[in-house]
């Protein structure tokens, strides 16, 4: 890996566009060639997570919506799918609605380093112009894993929720750079493309914040949607706001650190391989990615507690940003409101680890129904559980080995006669660390039970076997990737809706 060194310059330094992170990460992309046996397998697993998530969400009203909006704008053959229905659309609405199918139930894979990200919010983009420019599957894959790296290695080096910019700004200059890769565009084209994503995607983390609403499903689908329109105009000919990262009124200097800024951005050479999509892992439970322990390790206290009427209090130790971010530092009243947005709920933490140790399981649906969010004795118990912040776990979360990275916490459980009983879980089950790793029998089970009465088992085994076989699918293969469901079922939902311009 080559460790690049970013930093603020005067317009008057003219730093030259070789020197220029765009251009580093766009040079990274355009290079990319041989995938990897176990990059495309990794590959293969994002594609079929999105299916899941996505199809699991398709008759959800954010999704809904997104997707009205996208049928509007039909396209000229051949155009790109839009999940749920037989449109082809324009690309860069086929990649609006799509991206907030797959984004709706906070259920699909994660990266965290310094910053925080779902890289496989990529992959609709891309999946979306491949379609449209006739590509093949091995094209596609070239793309995502070009994404994967550039996403990857922003989000270990630069982090942005301390700025309280929101982490979709790293996925525009990601899905831009992977566009490069899928297109083979020249690193130039790339270069003005990433510059424009950056510019146009960088927005407050207030998304996340307080009373979290529908926009946290469409934040990447719209990153995803500028990327497109980005390449479109460098495709032909335009220009971008330069240096975006290292000008003086750029985004280093007056969105995250100032002029002092400074960061390292570690890239693979020209002739290393592009693995960076092997760090990604996924969600066993639909919840932000730093509860994916606690819901195991409540499942596993839940046989040590006894009755729950005799909890006190329950404190959770774990790192600065599950505190801060899902937990009580983030001094969100919302967090613990029964009213509260299914959004808000699954961003706090207090709200999952009472219900994860209440039923000892975890519901894409049922653990956020407003009557299960409003149970009193979910209430009481929800209101004894706090989060406090422990150094430990917050060396742990950002140790540089990812096999000893820690997401998870402890739990303090003390009972009315003063008992306490107490565990901790480092990483969830589900990640490549844990105690059950996903390897593809569990990606396919995941695909299999969200789709259930959505997808017909006959439908479920095409879908498999298509992306199973991605490397190899020609251009129309890609169709594959889209599972057939119940279109009139999705088209009496969308006719419920309320209509907007389009």
């Amino acid at each position: 890996m080559i460790e690049h060194n970013v930093r603020v310059h005067p317009s008057a330094d003219r730093l030259p566009r070789e020197d220029q992170l765009a251009w580093k990460l766009a040079a990274v992309a355009t290079a990319t060639g041989e995938i990897t046996v176990d990059g495309a397998a990794m590959a293969v697993n994002r594609v079929i997570d999105n299916a899941s998530v996505a199809v699991a969400s398709l008759l959800r009203r954010p999704v809904a919506v997104a997707r009205a909006q996208a049928t509007a704008h039909r396209a000229a053959a051949p155009g790109a799918s839009v999940l749920g229905t037989g449109a082809r659309v324009s690309p860069e609405w086929a990649a609006w609605a799509n991206g907030t199918a797959v984004r709706e139930l906070d259920f699909h894979d994660t990266y965290l380093a310094a910053d925080y990200s779902h890289p496989g919010d990529n992959i609709p983009p891309l999946l979306a112009v491949a379609q449209h420019t006739g590509r093949t599957g091995a094209d596609l894959l070239r793309g995502i894993i070009a994404a994967y790296e550039i996403h990857v290695a922003l989000v270990k080096g630069i982090c942005l929720h301390e700025h309280r910019i929101d982490h979709v700004a790293h996925l525009g200059a990601a899905t831009a750079c992977g566009l490069g890769a899928l297109l083979r565009l020249p690193t130039e084209t790339v270069y003005q493309a990433v510059q424009q994503a950056v510019h146009t995607t960088t927005a407050t983390r207030q998304s996340r914040k307080g009373t979290i609403s529908s926009w946290k499903a469409y934040a990447p689908a719209h990153a995803g949607k500028a990327a497109v329109e980005a390449v479109d105009r460098a495709m032909r000919g335009e220009t971008s706001p330069s240096p975006v990262y290292e000008g003086e009124d750029g985004f280093l200097a007056w969105m995250l650190d100032g002029p002092g800024a400074h960061y390292t951005v570690a890239l693979p050479g020209p002739d290393e391989p592009r693995a960076a999509i092997l760090d990604t892992y996924t969600k066993e439970h639909s919840a932000e990615y730093q509860a994916q322990a606690i819901i195991d390790l409540a499942r596993r206290l839940r046989e040590r507690t006894g009755p729950l009427e005799r909890v006190r209090s329950v404190v959770l130790r774990t790192s600065h940003h599950t505190h801060h971010v899902i937990g009580t530092g983030a001094n969100d009243p919302q967090k613990y409101d029964p009213t509260a947005s299914r959004e808000t709920l699954d961003h706090s933490v207090p709200y999952i680890f009472a219900v994860a140790l209440e039923d000892g399981t975890w519901h894409h649906e049922r653990s956020y129904a407003p009557e299960r969010a409003r149970r009193p004795g979910t209430v009481a118990l929800w209101r004894k559980i706090t989060t406090v912040e422990d150094p430990e776990w917050t060396r742990r979360y950002h140790d540089p080995d990812p096999g000893r990275r820690a997401f998870g916490g402890r739990a303090v459980v003390t009972l009315d006669d003063g008992t306490v009983v107490d565990d901790e879980l480092a990483v969830a089950d589900a990640h490549p660390a844990g105690a059950r790793p996903f390897g593809r029998p569990a990606y396919a089970t995941k695909f299999r039970t969200l789709a259930e009465g959505i997808v017909t088992p006959a439908g479920q085994d095409r879908f498999l076997s298509a992306a199973e076989h991605l490397p190899e699918l020609d251009a129309t293969g890609l169709d594959g990737l889209f599972p057939a469901v119940d279109t009139e079922a999705v088209a009496a939902y969308d006719a419920r809706l309320p209509k907007g311009l389009f």
